[in-house]
């Protein structure tokens, strides 16, 4: 472990700085700048689009059905807001602002 730790952005404990897993609260990307999904451009919350790309940046969770800001979890049940891959060969997790895999090609 080389460098400073981090707050994690979800419960405030510090990490390592290239953490890809908060080791006390197990949640992903625990540290740096929000990032688009489909451009990795930096975003912050509560923007409703993409400045580079345009995407839109606020989607209705698959879990509870409320409209939540698009990062790696949803702000009202706290659910992961990812979709998986349905080919057994492929199961690539991605970000739900797609309809096709972005590995295989197939669709979700």
């Amino acid at each position: 472990m080389v460098g400073f730790k981090h707050l994690c952005r979800y419960c405030d404990k510090l990490v390592p700085a290239n953490a890809n897993v908060c080791p006390f609260c197990g949640k992903v990307n625990p540290v740096g700048k929000l990032r688009c999904p489909k451009c990795r451009n930096p975003v912050e919350k509560g923007w409703y689009a993409c400045s580079h790309c345009g995407l839109r940046l606020e989607i209705i969770c698959p879990q509870c059905g409320e409209k939540t800001f698009l990062s790696d979890y949803c702000s009202h049940c706290d659910a992961r807001l990812v979709v998986v891959c349905k080919n057994k060969k492929c199961k690539t997790e991605q970000a739900p602002i797609a309809d096709t895999c972005v590995k295989c090609g197939r669709p979700l």
